[in-house]
């Protein structure tokens, strides 16, 4: 009896261990030296940023049709580049029209000013406290990238988001700023019942509660950056360009032309992403033979 007791006793104690391990949380130091990309894991209850190996290499050069965005992207980045006032940056519209590829252009032309960039899911927003602790003292300026973000009406972590960006009693970190993308103008579905809810006072309207709230959380970034479809002849010179890029063979360009709307018009859409992806095909299947 007294042996079961000391085998008990021994395994109530390497439990106790255990829940202490799985429920600690920490930080794991981050390798700053080398990457100027990183992405922020949670394994467990372990954190940390984790240098990216092979950073998408495309440059503002690559960007074709959205000399407005490149220009308004290229003058907040430079603002905070020089430690001047700088704004929180929504890159919002179509899909495929290069709101991400806008934001790794930007590192890949700004890295050697000490431009850096921490990607980010949308679960683990909840973790920025840590990140922004983690280079509040860093000299170099960090871009948070969160691509895709968007909340649902039941989804109360935009709230946390909010307080972060700009409703927290700590102050913001000088030396970052977050990018995202996303295909929502407001970051969360708007429904026609909620215009239902606007008011007219001394001749204005006013929204009701529920949009007041999905706007408040666009609000909160200082620059919005809409992107819009491609026109054919926009689509057509984007195909060029990357056709010329990945080395593919002289053909008629009728042809090409031909095979390219062909390609958009299955894909139901004329993107960047979409003549990207065309240009990988054609450029393989010529070089094939």
């Amino acid at each position: 009896m007294d042996d079961l007791d000391a085998v008990l006793a021994t395994v109530r104690r390497l439990l106790s261990h255990a829940e202490l391990l799985i429920g600690a949380e920490r930080i794991d130091p981050p390798e700053w030296d080398g990457a100027p990309a990183f992405r922020w894991r949670r394994t467990g209850p372990a954190r940390r940023l984790e240098p990216v190996a092979r950073p998408h290499r495309i440059t503002l050069d690559d960007l074709l049709c959205m000399d407005r965005q490149k220009a308004e992207m290229l003058r907040n980045t430079r603002q905070f580049i020089a430690g001047l006032p700088a704004n929180h940056v929504l890159l919002w519209g179509s899909r495929g029209t290069g709101k991400s590829s806008l934001i790794k252009a930007v590192l890949n032309g700004f890295s050697a000013e000490g431009l850096r960039l921490i990607e980010i899911e949308r679960p683990n927003l909840a973790d920025l406290p840590y990140i922004i602790d983690l280079v509040a003292d860093r000299p170099e300026k960090f871009m948070l990238f969160c691509d895709d973000l968007s909340f649902e009406s039941d989804d109360p972590s935009y709230k946390s988001l909010k307080a972060i960006l700009d409703g927290s009693v700590a102050a913001p970190s000088d030396n970052l700023i977050l990018c995202a993308t996303s295909n929502r103008r407001h970051l969360m579905p708007e429904y026609r019942s909620e215009n239902l809810e606007a008011r007219i006072l001394d001749g204005e309207i006013h929204p009701g509660e529920s949009v007041e709230e999905k706007i408040s959380l666009s609000d909160r970034f200082g620059l919005w950056l809409s992107f819009y479809p491609f026109t054919q002849d926009e689509y057509l010179a984007i195909v060029s360009h990357w056709l010329a890029r990945l080395g593919a063979p002289d053909v008629d360009e009728l042809q090409v032309r031909e095979a390219a709307l062909r390609w958009a018009l299955k894909r139901g859409s004329r993107s960047g992403r979409t003549a990207w992806q065309f240009a990988r095909d054609w450029t393989g299947r010529t070089a094939l033979g």
